[in-house]
């Protein structure tokens, strides 16, 4: 099959630091030189790799423990990756596992097909693992898995990574997961200004095509549920710049 290329550039293994536990990466592909390579490059690192040589198996694996990103080849015997992106997308469970699609379909259409499936992102081949490593970064960063772990607390206001929330003078937050990304960030990131491409870039990751107007949506978000508190003073508007977290900025 015309699939079966890809590039071995790049190998070197994956070295994020910021992952505290082994994270579980499943390739679903029928093509056992593909499989070689992607699991070379990915598993000498913080990921468990595991492999699936068609859809259901992958099924069986998933089922009986969940990945934390699953990178799916389109064309295969049986069920096609495509589809069977749309049965995980459909499970109540499974849906929250992101999935990059592996695929010699170049077509913008075959595209668009994969991203309405449910796919988070697309990867064409022949693929450099270097693109493949930088996208499957950004999908997990995106997914909230590569936060760093330690508890970061300043007067009261507590966000822990570990189990994902935030606390005002012992008082539980309700906060979505991409506020809860950005304010992690402002938190490690202090009193220094950032502009909106560099927010999203950071929170998001780079080859994501999200509108840098989105970022303010969600920065009015984050205000809201902070004002109760008065801590959304921190989170002050640069103008012509983009945004800054100051915790100096309450005391003026």
């Amino acid at each position: 099959m015309p699939e079966n290329q890809a590039l071995d550039e790049g190998l070197s293994p994956l070295r994020e630091k910021r992952v505290e536990k082994s994270l579980k990466l499943l390739i679903v592909e029928d093509e056992q030189s593909v499989r070689d390579m992607l699991k070379f490059a990915l598993s000498d690192d913080e990921f468990d790799v595991r492999e699936a040589v068609d859809a259901s198996q992958a099924l069986e694996m998933i089922k009986a423990d969940t990945p934390n990103l699953i990178l799916l080849d389109w064309m295969m015997p049986g069920m096609s990756g495509l589809d069977l992106t749309r049965v995980l997308k459909k499970d109540a469970v499974q849906r929250k596992v992101p999935i990059i699609l592996l695929t010699a379909r170049a077509e913008e259409d075959d595209k668009v097909q994969g991203l309405d499936a449910g796919a988070d992102d697309y990867v064409i081949k022949p693929f450099s693992m270097r693109e493949l490593r930088s996208r499957i970064m950004a999908v997990l960063r995106r997914s909230g898995q590569l936060i760093p772990g330690e508890m970061i607390e300043y007067q009261g206001l507590c966000l822990d990574p570990k189990s994902h929330k935030v606390t005002i003078d012992g008082m539980p937050l309700d906060m979505g997961p991409t506020e809860f990304r950005i304010l992690h960030f402002f938190m490690t990131h202090p009193d220094r200004a950032y502009s909106r491409e560099q927010l999203l870039n950071n929170i998001w990751g780079r080859n994501v095509y999200i509108e840098e107007r989105t970022i303010d949506v969600h920065i009015r978000r984050l205000r809201k549920i902070l004002t109760p508190s008065g801590y959304d003073r921190a989170i002050q508007t640069v103008r012509t710049v983009g945004y800054r977290f100051s915790f100096k900025a309450m005391a003026d």
